[in-house]
């Protein structure tokens, strides 16, 4: 452990400490930071204007990032009939109605991610204790409850990713990994941003897009300019 420390601390002294970087400077020290031997995962944490008590700033969203995750993600999708093949033909890993449910109760979790059709969603409920606590549960909200089966699965095994904001009026994500490189990631992170950014509520007050921090898996992390973020979308 204590050699694990002395790397992050050499890892730290390459960031400066209250800087707030460009996005592309930011996300070159991201990578040349990530010292780990395996593919570490790049997340960012954006905090925002908002007071997530209020139900109008409570911000949720989801977004398929253009490069992906960079891994596999196990798709189950609560479905009959028809559907049932339109999600196994869209690539859904495991697809089914009562039978997975009870699979569920018996402790059966090997899945990341679920998509439900809306008539489905009656029986879903009785394992909602399961899947909520998990963040499994699908939401309309987010596009996972749908008849549209063959968008959800495909969008789903591409990359798409949900956010939500904490309490703390911050939201966590994964952007890719740290062997994508920087404009990939870059890429990633704009698209997240742009997507948060267009769920601004009118009631939020001041600065929306407050702050913005990088990091891989391992390494340290590292303050983006939210003024550079945001001048990138208005040029995009």
């Amino acid at each position: 452990m204590s050699n694990i420390g002395k790397g992050y601390l050499e890892e730290r002294k390459k960031v400066e400490s209250g800087k707030r970087y460009s996005l592309g400077e930011a996300v070159a020290l991201a990578v040349e930071t990530a010292r780990a031997k395996f593919d570490e995962t790049a997340d960012v944490a954006i905090k925002l204007g908002v007071n997530p008590k209020h139900a109008d700033q409570m911000i949720r969203g989801s977004v398929v990032l253009p490069n992906g995750l960079g891994k596999s993600v196990r798709v189950l999708a609560f479905a009959k009939g028809d559907k049932e093949r339109e999600a196994l033909d869209a690539g859904a890993d495991f697809v089914g109605s009562d039978d997975l449910i009870e699979k569920i109760k018996g402790g059966w979790l090997e899945f990341d991610r679920v998509v439900a059709t809306p008539d489905m969603m009656g029986s879903v409920g009785k394992i909602g204790k399961i899947l909520g606590p998990r963040g499994l549960m699908p939401n309309p909200k987010v596009g996972t409850v749908t008849f549209d089966v063959k968008n959800a699965v495909e969008e789903l095994k591409a990359g798409k990713v949900e956010f939500r904001v904490e309490k703390a009026g911050i939201i966590h994500s994964p952007v890719g990994k740290v062997s994508f490189g920087a404009d990939k990631l870059m890429e990633n992170i704009i698209a997240l941003v742009e997507s948060i950014m267009k769920l601004k509520p009118a009631s939020s007050k001041g600065t929306y897009l407050k702050a913005i921090s990088l990091s891989a898996t391992m390494g340290p992390g590292v303050k983006i300019d939210p003024l550079d973020v945001r001048n990138i979308l208005k040029a995009g």
